[in-house]
């Protein structure tokens, strides 16, 4: 049998939940708008309920020992790696028979792939951490785009909150088609989501809605960039290896 859900954290979590119900019916958790229909194979959707995704997570906690378990999980669950669910619905029936912290198991191969989504999530963000730039808008909001491999930008809240406190910015994700914008004034965060028309006017992030002053900033800072930079000294292979090409495209100087 394979459930589905509606694609949160809380919808697997819920869905996870539903399958000990069900015993050993359930093979299978896929997002309801990822699933591929079966010739005999009818789904069954869970809907989301916030208690039972609570009762999970409160499960492992305290079975696993780690109080940290639930951010671990999520950190795999927004890589949206096809197969991620029934990974962590592996994850789950073993923690939940087990007195040690499984997610530490590099003997289960199932473990070792939740490891690795782990690991590269942690890169992702890493990276976004270095990379990310933002450009000042006419209505002095600073704006910041990315297109990441994973669904990072939850995770990034918590940096450029504290990195950046005093000025209101907009991080977006264009794949996703959602951004992060931070209050200044009453210092938190919220997610938004754009109409067609102001998704593809802040994809272009033209001139037009740029403040001034930070075209001349960045006119200035791609001057002193060619201007310290010897062709002769360049290291094509070591600049690849520390600012991969795909996150070139956030650079000014690029």
């Amino acid at each position: 049998m394979t459930l589905t859900y509606d694609g949160t954290f809380a919808g697997l979590l819920s869905a996870i939940f539903e399958s000990y119900l069900r015993k050993d019916s359930v093979l299978d958790i896929v997002a309801e708008d990822q699933h591929q229909a079966q010739l005999f194979e009818t789904p069954v959707f869970v809907p989301t309920e916030e208690a039972h995704a609570r009762r999970v997570l409160r499960g492992l906690k305290e079975k696993s020992g780690n109080p940290q378990i639930d951010r671990w999980l999520r950190r795999i669950f927004l890589t949206e790696q096809r197969g991620s669910e029934r990974l962590i619905l592996h994850y789950v029936r073993r923690q939940m028979q087990s007195t040690e912290d499984v997610s530490q198991d590099a003997g289960d191969e199932h473990i070792r792939q939740l490891q690795r989504l782990h690991q590269q999530m942690g890169r992702e963000v890493h990276r976004m951490h270095a990379f990310v730039r933002f450009q000042r808008t006419a209505d002095d909001l600073y704006v910041a785009l990315i297109n990441p491999d994973f669904n990072c930008l939850p995770l990034l809240g918590e940096h450029f909150a504290a990195r950046y406190p005093a000025m209101p910015w907009l991080i977006y994700d264009t794949r996703r088609h959602y951004g992060l914008l931070w209050d200044d004034q009453a210092k938190q965060s919220s997610f938004i989501t754009l109409t067609g028309q102001q998704d593809g006017q802040l994809r272009q992030l033209s001139a037009e809605i740029l403040e001034q002053t930070e075209s001349d900033y960045q006119d200035l800072w791609k001057t002193y960039f060619r201007a310290v930079d010897i062709p002769e000294r360049r290291n094509m292979k070591l600049h690849l290896q520390h600012v991969p090409r795909r996150y070139w495209r956030y650079l000014i100087e690029k």
